[in-house]
């Protein structure tokens, strides 16, 4: 990856106070170029690019192009912080740090990262005050995700450290993801009142307390989505809510389409934002 200065393009202008984006894991298995597609004709505000083996996620000069061809900004870039992205980009903190260079290069705000496994010790010890450093050093936000006990015959079994839990850490940032929450028997509207101003993202989503990481559309699972979103919108919450929901059973063609148009309408009404007649 070649990355020039971290500050070539800024933020988008003239986005909403809460702005709604796609997370390019909402179409797959399609590629961040149909993303930016779907964002652009369903009237998404930007989009959120989730960094994975495909060479186009990690290439930010093809991002670039995507913005101009779309004029649909990049609103958060996705570190491949996630156990399927572990051979993405080398060691734990190469991760975060080429992450957050690529954001400030194509004018993103915001760093999801998820908080460290178990085995990687040296990167978990010291890591709320490394991303305080690389957050400094590009000039963007790297909000840590809250995740879910992981479960092996029954017992929970500690795949993180210091924890899934992004509440009681010296994380500045936080990431929200509802369908973790479900995972994990938190309800989100009470958790993202106790997380104040550290609440810098959201993932909209919805699950069930099974054990799966279902990424239903809101109103799909147990999560008090809409009041929560309404809570965000009378609180003045200023960071992003992006749609991270699963499209993969869809079929027919248009499916997946009408699904992320459902879930665009769901967080507008309930960011009482105006609707378009």
């Amino acid at each position: 990856m070649t990355l020039t200065s971290p500050q070539n393009l800024q933020p988008a202008a003239n986005l909403p106070q809460i702005p709604v984006a796609l997370s390019s894991s909402s179409v797959y298995p399609l590629s961040v170029h149909d993303t930016f597609a779907v964002a652009h004709d369903l009237g998404y505000d930007g989009v959120e690019v989730m960094v994975t083996g495909s060479q186009i996620s990690r290439n930010p000069e093809t991002i670039r192009g995507l913005i101009e061809r779309y004029q649909m900004p990049v609103l958060a870039i996705h570190a491949p912080t996630l156990l399927l992205t572990q051979q993405v980009w080398g060691k734990a903190w190469t991760k975060i740090e080429l992450s957050a260079a690529m954001a400030a290069e194509v004018g993103a705000t915001t760093v999801v990262a998820h908080p460290p496994f178990r085995w990687q010790s040296g990167y978990a010890e010291n890591f709320a005050e490394g991303v305080r450093r690389i957050s400094e050093e590009y000039g963007v936000t790297i909000a840590v995700e809250n995740m879910y006990p992981w479960r092996v015959r029954g017992r929970e079994a500690k795949a993180y450290l210091p924890h899934w839990n992004p509440l009681p850490e010296p994380y500045e940032h936080v990431t929200w993801d509802f369908s973790h929450a479900a995972i994990a028997g938190m309800d989100s509207y009470e958790e993202i009142r106790k997380l104040g101003t550290r609440l810098s993202h959201v993932h909209l989503t919805d699950g069930t307390p099974n054990g799966k990481d279902e990424h239903l559309l809101p109103g799909e699972g147990t999560q008090r989505c809409a009041e929560t979103l309404q809570y965000l919108s009378e609180t003045g919450y200023t960071g992003t809510v992006a749609i991270e929901v699963s499209t993969r059973k869809a079929k027919e063609a248009g499916e997946r389409e009408e699904m992320l148009r459902q879930t665009l309408e769901f967080a507008r009404v309930n960011l009482n934002q105006v609707l378009d007649e």
